[in-house]
């Protein structure tokens, strides 16, 4: 069953409690809320407020950036979301990618291994707090000393985890540790230090997938950067297409784009279960609209 995660960032009160009532309603499985401090909204904060006013849709972050949140504090949030939801958070993180971010909160964005290394502490670490373990770590990259958690306690036994990344060593971290891998098809960060290049190339996508089920088989859900129903399909891909120097044809087959037909829609889903067991979708706030129509049918493939 293909299961839909919405992510959606808050305009204003009314729109975003409107959001979660409808996302809700028309299915989706999850609605997430991204983090990148200082140009969006703080994703607990938001998922609080939409817990108050739905009750079976899951609430997760997508994805908090492991860089620039310390353990503790993010396992009292996502505790404390679990809680006012009635144990419906889910914990997504990632090991972030925008300098400005770092500089924000007066550290340097360190290199990509570093990075690694602190998302991989700052999972670790939050996950044992969550459990109610004490908690003392002392790397180059986190420290901390008798950290526990003792209120609030979270709802469930165990917090599910989503780890988003395209990265080799997460992946294979993952594949062993996460309930879910968010694949995003994410290359190295380009100049302007928040955009990326991309790893579409179906060869690619397969290494990634091997990557993930390297060592378990954590859920796969694919980070959508385009969701369009058209009977043109060749017009709405010319773009992408050109950019990336790959053909429409090669396109149709990518897992980060849905577009076509609701029939071409249902049957990419279908192919990318059989071809890598892709079982998830991440989307933006447009697909509220275009896909709820069809969640009905998405969810039998």
């Amino acid at each position: 069953m293909a299961q839909f995660s919405l992510q959606v960032q808050p305009v204003d009160a009314a729109e975003w409690i409107d959001t979660a009532r409808r996302a809700e309603a028309a299915g989706f499985h999850t609605l997430t809320a991204a983090d990148h401090p200082g140009s969006c909204a703080a994703p607990f904060v938001a998922l609080a407020a939409a817990a108050a006013v739905t009750t079976r849709i899951k609430l997760g972050s997508y994805v908090v950036n492991a860089g620039v949140r310390e353990p503790m504090l993010l396992a009292t949030d996502v505790a404390t979301l679990d809680v006012v939801s009635g144990g419906r958070a889910v914990l997504g993180i990632g090991a972030g990618h925008t300098p400005v971010e770092w500089e924000a909160v007066g550290r340097v964005r360190p290199g990509v291994r570093a990075r690694v290394d602190r998302c991989i502490a700052v999972m670790e670490a939050t996950r044992r707090l969550l459990a109610g373990e004490k908690v003392t770590v002392d790397i180059p990259e986190l420290t901390m000393h008798n950290a526990v958690l003792d209120k609030p306690r979270p709802v469930q036994d165990r917090m599910p985890l989503l780890v988003g990344t395209a990265n080799s060593r997460l992946l294979r971290w993952a594949s062993e540790h996460a309930d879910i891998v968010g694949l995003t098809g994410f290359g190295p960060t380009k100049s302007d230090g928040h955009e990326h290049r991309v790893r579409w190339r179906l060869a690619d996508i397969d290494d990634q997938v091997a990557l993930a089920h390297a060592g378990g088989e954590p859920a796969l859900e694919a980070l959508v950067q385009q969701v369009e129903i058209t009977d043109d399909v060749d017009a709405a891909l010319a773009e992408n297409a050109r950019d990336l120097g790959m053909s429409v044809a090669e396109l149709r087959e990518v897992p980060f784009l849905l577009v076509g037909s609701a029939d071409e829609i249902v049957a990419a889903v279908r192919r990318n279960r059989e071809r890598w067991g892709i079982t998830r979708y991440a989307v933006r706030r447009p697909a509220l609209e275009l896909l709820g129509p069809l969640l009905p049918r998405l969810s039998e493939v």
